[in-house]
Parts: structure tokens; C-alpha cells; sequence
């Protein structure tokens, strides 16, 4: 691979519009989209993740949409791994390569690079399982503290999937999951010294009440297109890490009889919205972003070719 590679990455908070603004980049230099997104990765999740259409992922080819099974174990660590390799065979027949998403760990993986985090032993991650079943997520937020204390004021503590993992790393190897973590964000110099291209990132935003007009408006739709007859599907599953998902488990609150409909549907909304400010608190911490309006996609193609060159 050569430094004369360029990996686009286009992220932004949920809802923004990244979707029509990478295929029209796509369609212009002539690339498939590598898909940053932890849930569009799964084949059950389509209407609530907003999965790009079976006719966009015809028009231009997607990688790492569908292609897991909820039952299967994923990581950020292996998406690095098998971005790279992909970007290896990319890089072969193109000067450009494109990663869109808004997974916030899956781009920084692939940019910065992730500590080699040791892989799970089955036994501790039976034994974890089952602790989190019977213990609740609250008490074992209560150990993370005590374990590793600046990692717990980061984490999502919401997601049992990112505090078991922690606490798997913990107990299994006595060191705290900080440690095994990068340190501090690279600059771009270091960055390209790690990786054998160049990376240009374009951030997408919009004003708050704009933004947050189209996060409504995409909930709707997605109940229109179906969202309540999907999570029905899934209800059964609704124990599983993937599954603790805005949208999919405010209809399960429905589902149990917890919340009316209604209550549901303004829950998705506001909780979409929380995690669109979480999003941007991420993104901030990152320089390297440029930031632009999803209508500015002009300019966008002037600036990746700048940067490229």
C-alpha cells in the first residue's frame, strides 16, 4: 500500500443526511462505501437502523452491511482487522477508498489504530453472562468503578455490551481496560506514520432545530416503513447486546405493555437526539474533521481532492 492512497472517511450524527451525500461521493470517484455503522452490520436490523436500500447497495457496492447475524460476536478490533485487509485490495485498482458511518469506536479503530486488546476467553465470558443476568447491569457498573475508574467515566453505562467487555478484560487479565486502550488521540502526522495512506475526514452536521427536525421525521418514516412489525420479530432476541438499540428497545417497552405507542414513538425521538449530541461531544475531541453542510457536497469533492494531493 502507498502513501499515495487516500481513505475518505464521511461521519456525523445520526440523521444528518450522510447517506445520499456517500453515494454521490461514491458515484463520483468511483468506489464502494466500507460501512462504519455497528447495527447496520447485523441482517435482522434493516427499517430501525436506517440500512441503505437494496437499490442504493445496487447502484454502488457496500461492505459490511447484512453480513452478521445477531448471535455473532463483533468487535471494533475486528473491524480494524478486516477493514485494513480490505483496504489492502481496495488500493489495488483505486487511489481512494470510502468509509462512511456513525459509529464512532469502528472509525477510530480503523484511523488511530486499537490497542491489542486480548480476546475473551469462553469461560470468562459464560461467567460474565451469567453474572450480568443475575447481578443486573447496575451492580456490575458498581465493579467497573471500582476497577477501572477513568474507563467508567467514558462508557456508555447504559450499554451492557461495553461494560461486560471492560469487566471481561479486567478479571481476566488483572489490568485495567484503560490500559490496553490508545493512550491519547494521534495528530495526523503520527496517524499517517501508523497507517500506509493518507486519511482526509469530513464531518457532516447541520443546526440543532434542523438536525432535529430531520431525526423526527426519520422516526416516522421508519414506523411508517414498518419499525413496530420488525422489533415484534425481535422481541424474543431482546435480551441480546445488539438489541439495546435506540428504536428497537422503546417498541419493546411497547411491546411489554410498559408505554402506549405514542410514548414509544416520542421516546425514540428524544433518545435519537441524545445520542446525536453524543456523537458531536465525540467528534469534537478530533481535529482532523472538517466540517461541512450535507448540501455542500461541491465543495466536499474540492476539499478530498486538496487533501489528497
Amino acid at each position: 500500500m502507498s502513501s499515495d492512497k487516500t481513505l475518505i472517511v464521511i461521519t456525523g450524527p445520526t440523521a444528518v443526511g450522510k447517506t445520499q451525500l456517500c453515494l454521490d461521493i461514491a458515484r463520483h470517484f468511483d468506489i464502494p462505501i466500507i460501512n462504519a455503522d455497528s447495527r447496520q452490520i447485523y441482517k435482522e436490523l434493516s427499517i430501525g437502523t436506517a440500512k441503505p436500500s437494496a437499490e442504493e447497495q445496487q447502484t454502488v457496492k457496500h461492505y459490511f452491511v447484512g453480513t452478521l447475524s445477531l448471535q455473532d460476536y463483533y468487535s471494533a478490533s475486528l473491524f480494524e482487522s478486516q477493514v485494513m485487509d480490505l483496504l489492502d485490495t481496495l488500493f489495488k485498482t483505486s487511489d481512494y477508498a470510502l468509509m462512511a458511518g456513525g459509529s464512532m469506536m469502528y472509525i477510530d479503530a480503523v484511523c488511530d489504530g486499537i490497542d491489542d486488546i486480548p480476546t475473551i476467553d469462553d469461560d470468562t465470558r459464560a461467567t460474565m453472562k451469567q453474572r450480568l443476568a443475575e447481578e443486573g447491569l447496575p451492580k456490575l457498573c458498581e465493579e467497573l468503578q471500582r476497577l477501572d475508574p477513568e474507563y467508567y467515566e467514558i462508557v456508555d453505562r447504559q450499554n451492557p455490551k461495553r461494560v461486560v467487555h471492560a469487566l471481561e478484560i479486567c478479571t481476566m487479565t488483572g489490568r485495567t481496560y484503560t490500559s490496553f486502550r490508545m493512550k491519547e488521540k494521534r495528530s495526523l502526522e503520527s496517524c499517517r506514520s501508523v497507517r500506509p495512506f493518507k486519511i482526509v475526514k469530513i464531518g457532516l452536521n447541520r443546526e440543532r432545530e434542523e438536525l432535529y427536525n430531520h431525526i423526527n421525521a426519520r422516526v416516522d418514516e421508519m414506523m411508517q416503513k414498518g419499525l413496530l412489525k420488525e422489533a415484534e420479530a425481535l422481541y424474543p432476541m431482546r435480551e441480546l447486546n445488539a438489541l439495546n438499540t435506540v428504536g428497537y428497545k422503546e417498541i419493546f417497552e411497547y411491546i411489554n405493555g410498559r408505554w402506549s405507542l405514542d410514548e414509544a414513538i416520542e421516546r425514540i425521538k428524544g433518545n435519537t437526539r441524545r445520542y446525536a449530541r453524543k456523537q458531536l461531544t465525540w467528534y469534537k475531541k478530533d481535529p482532523q474533521i472538517r466540517w461541512f453542510h450535507p448540501d455542500q457536497k461541491k465543495e466536499i469533492i474540492d476539499y478530498i481532492i486538496t487533501e489528497s494531493t
